[in-house]
C-alpha cells in the first residue's frame, strides 16, 4: 500500500518538487517548494481527520498535497493536469492500487483555479489546503520597492490560521494583514477566485467557508 512516508522519501518525487520550484523561481512566482507542499499535505490531512473521514482518506489527501505542484516542472500552464499525469506514472510504478491512484490524481488534476472543481472530499481538502497557504515567507523578492501586487499581498499577511469550528459547520481562514503594505481590497483583487473556490470546496465537505481579515468577517 502506498503511504505518505514512502512518497515523501522518494528521491524522484523530491527532485520533481525541487525542479518545479526552480521553474517558478525563474518565472517570478512565490515559493512552491517543500515548505508549501508539506504545509498543504498536512493541512489537507488534518481537514479530513477533523471532519471524521477515515485515516486512509486523510492519507490520500496528504499524498495529493505533497504531489500537487510537480507539474510545474513542465510548465505553469495546465500544471494541475501535467502533475496528475506525472503522479499517475510515479504511483503506478510504486505499486499503488488503481483506486488510490484515481483518487490522488483526480485531486491533483482539479486543484488549479482555472480548471478546478471539488469532485470528491480528497480534492476538496486539497483545494482548501492549497488556497489558504498565504504567508509572508512565500515571497522570494527581497526588494520591497520592486514588489508586484502578488508579492505585496503575500508579504502583508503576518499571520494566517485555518480552523474548523467545534460544530464542524464552518472552516475559517483568519488573516492578520499589515495594511501599510497591502490594502485589503488588493487581497480580494488577487485572491477572489481562490476564495470562491474555497467556498465550493467547503460545501463539498458540508461546511461553510468564512474569511476573516483583521478580525472583520468578509465572506
Amino acid at each position: 500500500m502506498i503511504t505518505f512516508e514512502k512518497i515523501s522519501k522518494n528521491e524522484a518525487v523530491n527532485t520533481y518538487i525541487k525542479k518545479a520550484d526552480e521553474t517558478l523561481i525563474a518565472l517570478g512566482y512565490t515559493e512552491h517548494s517543500f515548505a508549501h507542499v508539506r504545509k498543504v499535505a498536512f493541512t489537507a490531512r488534518d481537514i479530513l481527520l477533523a471532519l471524521g473521514y477515515s485515516e486512509r482518506e486523510a492519507e490520500l489527501a496528504q499524498i495529493a498535497g505533497y504531489l500537487h505542484d510537480i507539474g510545474n516542472v513542465i510548465n505553469r500552464v495546465d500544471h494541475a493536469q501535467s502533475g496528475a499525469v506525472m503522479a499517475f506514472r510515479i504511483l503506478d510504478k510504486m505499486g499503488a492500487s488503481a483506486d488510490d491512484i484515481a483518487t490522488i490524481i483526480t485531486a491533483i488534476g482539479n486543484h488549479d483555479e482555472s480548471t478546478a472543481f471539488p469532485v470528491n472530499p480528497v480534492s476538496a481538502a486539497l483545494i482548501l489546503a492549497d488556497k489558504t497557504d498565504v504567508r509572508d515567507t512565500r515571497v522570494r523578492n527581497q526588494d520591497i520597492a520592486s514588489f508586484d501586487i502578488h508579492d505585496r499581498v503575500n508579504y502583508s499577511v503576518k499571520k494566517a490560521e485555518t480552523t474548523i469550528n467545534e460544530e464542524k459547520t464552518i472552516i475559517e481562514l483568519k488573516l492578520m494583514v499589515d495594511t501599510s503594505i497591502c490594502a485589503v481590497m488588493d487581497y480580494f483583487e488577487i485572491f477572489m477566485g481562490r476564495m470562491l473556490l474555497c467556498r465550493k470546496a467547503a460545501e463539498k465537505l458540508d461546511l461553510k467557508f468564512q474569511l476573516v481579515i483583521n478580525e472583520q468577517k468578509l465572506m
